[in-house]
């Protein structure tokens, strides 16, 4: 069903295109270009519809002006009829509609494309001596400028040379066009309201051709890089298939580092260690000892702490028996100074 409408669409198109003078078939190709330029429309069947619209309807009018043969490379621009000058766009307005298209897999032709409408259209203006510029250098066999695939690879004070004066280029390009843009809407709004003569027309389209100068050399620049990176993406994508694949390698086999002789000597005789007694030895060894779980603490170190608790125990009875002064005394005042102190007085770790 979509199909079949885009076939009727495109059927429906070209019959109008047919019907269309050249005048017209300009004006409205130039119209949808600055329709899309303004739009905030996402990108959809509608866009590429309109966009193929465009391109037929310039290409059409390209036809055209090369059949009437409007142009000469003998001539000047002042021999040039206002009402022919227009057509001079033809070439730009193509190249521009050409880069609104986005189809990936198609990507560098289409870049291509736009390239050439945009060298056609500066070497034109050029002969016709229209603005003063310097033409791009022609693409390579790879489709790549020469001038790009030149200073990609060159380096030093030369490079650094060249990169300062694109660069101050590209801003003189830059004032040039907001002041043509600037001229342009003043006698836009002249053109308007219908009180244009034959100069203000003539003055109309030879600032578009000039402003069309500025943006076709700052978008072949750009398209330039593009080609060049298109370039590189599709050897990458290839690079993977033409490599030979790899001979699997042979598994690894497991070692154990300590049957080295040196680590031997150093470590031992390697992990686990050889044991040095059986489980009897150790049980009977610590049995003998008698500190093994079920025997309690040693026999020889609790008869010892008995006698000593007994011995301090009858040293305190016989004291008390006594009335020892001396301790009677040291207990009195103990008990005074409980009396007096409360408990952890002093204790200045504790903050008591």
């Amino acid at each position: 069903m979509a199909e079949s409408m885009t076939v009727a669409a495109e059927q429906s198109s070209a019959s109008d295109t047919e019907q269309l003078r050249l005048s017209d078939l300009l004006e409205r190709g130039w119209k949808i270009l600055e329709e899309l330029d303004s739009s905030n429309e996402p990108f959809g069947p509608n866009t590429v519809h309109r966009i193929k619209r465009g391109i037929n309807m310039l290409e059409d009018a390209s036809r055209m002006v090369a059949q009437l043969d409007l142009f000469s490379r003998n001539e000047e621009v002042e021999e040039l009829a206002t009402a022919d000058l227009k057509y001079l766009l033809l070439p730009a307005l193509l190249g521009a509609l050409h880069m609104k298209q986005s189809s990936q897999h198609k990507r560098l032709e289409t870049v291509q494309i736009a390239r050439a409408y945009f060298m056609d259209f500066l070497k034109t203006c050029h002969d016709y001596n229209i603005s003063q510029f310097e033409l791009p250098k022609p693409s390579n066999e790879n489709g790549v400028s020469e001038e790009t695939s030149e200073g990609s690879f060159s380096a030093g004070p030369s490079n650094l040379v060249a990169m300062a004066a694109k660069r101050q280029a590209k801003i003189e390009r830059y004032r040039q066009r907001k002041e043509l843009e600037t001229r342009l809407s003043d006698v836009h709004k002249v053109m308007e309201r219908g009180q244009a003569d034959d100069e203000v027309s003539r003055e109309f389209y030879l600032l578009n051709v000039q402003r069309w100068i500025t943006v076709c050399l700052e978008e072949m620049e750009a398209i330039d890089q593009e080609v060049e990176i298109l370039k590189n993406m599709a050897v990458l994508k290839q690079s993977p298939a033409n490599q030979p694949a790899q001979p699997p390698r042979n598994p690894m086999k497991p070692f154990i580092l300590t049957r080295n002789a040196l680590q031997a000597q150093v470590l031992g005789a390697g992990y686990p260690s050889l044991p040095t007694m059986t489980v009897d030895d150790w049980y009977e060894q610590h049995r003998k000892h008698g500190v093994l779980p079920d025997q309690g603490m040693p026999s020889k170190v609790t008869v010892e702490d008995n006698t000593d608790v007994q011995a301090r125990d009858e040293e305190k009875e016989k004291k008390a028996e006594n009335d020892d002064e001396d301790s009677l005394l040291k207990a009195r005042n103990w008990d005074e100074w409980k009396d007096d102190h409360r408990r952890g007085y002093g204790n200045r770790q504790n903050m008591g």
